[in-house]
């Protein structure tokens, strides 16, 4: 376990979540020392290339994936089948709202809480039974709405449901990706994931359209609730004895407090969460921005609307498996990523056709998805085992708490001043943050900015202020 919440860094992940092998060399020792910077990888293990699926070679991992393809498509099909009910129910916009909000007020309310619990519980059980509970939610909504005898109540409580497994759901299923691959293939396989949530991101709603035009919406809660038997099958399947054990926290008293200590004593982990955590606030508020554009700006209607989201959908997806064959996760990535993402938007938000607007959705979906996957990855990969529970759902908490709290004021900036203005603040905030949380990481490390030429190329990098003195007296 780490040595306190005042410790340089956390110790190395392989210490605590490898089977049994040699200790590691000295570079590795040596790196656990060294002060988090932009040009460190976050990964100890990182440093070889991989090929774009090598986690998919593990098959305790491979049974989790295929479910999750499968679950996955059902997600978003009653994500589509959830809207459509409430507003055919009511006939109001805010309502539809209303239920969004009750699915993530779980999250902001007890996700520290569920944090603490996953930290203390074994994964593959807790996932069980998480998967089971809303299998049965959507199942008990798709049985009311065919029925006849659905009311809106019903799916306000059944999407509050769903909120309250996703406490521990989410939390216990990023954390137990470590357990399935170990440290090594730990970003490979997060990359994967998110490629893999793109993936159904395509293709759930377009067969929930189809299912809602051709059967009607209550097929599509069933469907949905059919589909977790493909993750529960694949965690029944896994194989025990191949899982990398992870030391689990002790119940105790003050391990929420411990986790938030913890996590403001590693400037890695803190400034993360807050680059997160602005970008998850003012810059994804796409559902604001998106619909705008399609209707006021381009008057083109739910058609451009669709192929906006369906273009993000691939740059994210794109994003996700470039993501899964780079070998390193560096703070640098993360900080140039964002910067990437604000600037996108902010070009964005002066395009003055529909077409030049449509094809930039794909690099700021890329970007995106390169700020998340990275974050996720780097996270994991410097946090004490003991820890990781906490932590990401404090990371998760924050991204995902950010929507409630920047779509209405991105609604309210839209509404006053224009889209164009409200993507470009929403961009320029993102890109601004990650400069400054950039800056700080570097003066953390003691960094320093250096311009130069390389080769008849210009160069910028981040270099050890200590070196200094030396380039002067080669200079000299």
């Amino acid at each position: 376990m780490s040595s306190g919440p005042g410790a340089d860094s956390a110790p190395a992940p392989a210490t605590h979540e490898s089977p049994p092998t040699p200790a590691p060399p000295t570079p590795a020792r040596a790196a656990r020392q060294s002060p988090p910077t932009p040009d460190t990888p976050a990964s100890p293990a990182g440093t070889r290339k991989s090929s774009m699926f090598s986690s998919l070679k593990v098959r305790n991992y491979r049974l989790f994936f295929l479910g999750q393809v499968v679950s996955n498509i059902g997600t978003w099909m009653q994500r589509i089948a959830q809207d459509w009910l409430v507003l055919s129910l009511t006939g109001s916009s805010t309502a539809v709202g209303f239920t969004t909000a009750l699915q993530f007020l779980p999250m902001l309310l007890f996700g520290l809480y569920g944090g603490v619990l996953v930290d203390r519980l074994r994964k593959r059980p807790t996932l069980l039974v998480t998967q089971v509970a809303m299998a049965l939610t959507a199942i008990a909504l798709g049985v009311l709405t065919l029925s006849g005898h659905v009311q809106v109540w019903h799916v306000y409580l059944a999407s509050f449901a769903v909120g309250l497994a996703t406490v521990l759901d989410n939390p216990a299923r990023q954390t137990f990706v470590s357990e399935l691959v170990g440290p090594g293939q730990l970003q490979n396989a997060v990359s994967l994931n998110s490629a893999n949530f793109q993936s159904a991101r395509l293709v759930g709603p377009a067969v929930a359209g189809l299912m809602i035009t051709g059967v009607g919406t209550g097929y599509a809660f069933l469907a949905n609730g059919l589909s977790f038997v493909a993750p529960v099958a694949g965690l029944l399947l896994m194989r025990a004895r191949e899982l990398h054990v992870v030391e689990r926290a002790p119940r105790a008293k003050g391990q929420l407090r411990e986790g938030l200590h913890y996590v403001a004593g590693r400037p890695e982990l803190i400034w993360t969460i807050v680059l997160v955590g602005f970008i998850g606030t003012f810059g994804f508020n796409f559902p604001v921005y998106l619909s705008a554009f399609a209707d006021d700006v381009f008057h083109a209607g739910a058609g451009a609307y669709s192929l906006f989201n369906t273009l993000m959908a691939i740059g994210s997806l794109a994003g996700a498996l470039l993501a899964a064959r780079r070998g390193t996760t560096r703070m640098r990535v993360l900080i140039a990523a964002a910067v990437a993402f604000g600037t996108m938007e902010l070009v964005a938000a002066t395009a003055p056709s529909l077409w030049l607007f449509a094809l930039l959705m794909a690099p700021i979906g890329m970007f995106g998805m390169t700020v998340n996957v990275t974050a996720n990855t780097s996270i994991q990969m410097t946090t004490d085992p003991a820890m990781r529970g906490r932590v990401m759902a404090l990371y998760m908490m924050v991204f995902l708490g950010g929507s409630p709290v920047g779509a209405p004021i991105a609604g309210w900036v839209t509404d006053a001043y224009g889209v164009r203005v409200g993507l470009a603040v929403g961009g320029a905030i993102a890109a601004a943050a990650a400069v400054t949380i950039g800056l700080v990481l570097a003066r953390v490390g003691n960094l320093r900015l250096s311009v130069g030429w390389n080769g008849g190329h210009p160069q910028v990098a981040f270099v050890p202020r200590e070196r200094e003195p030396e380039r002067l007296a080669a200079a000299a």
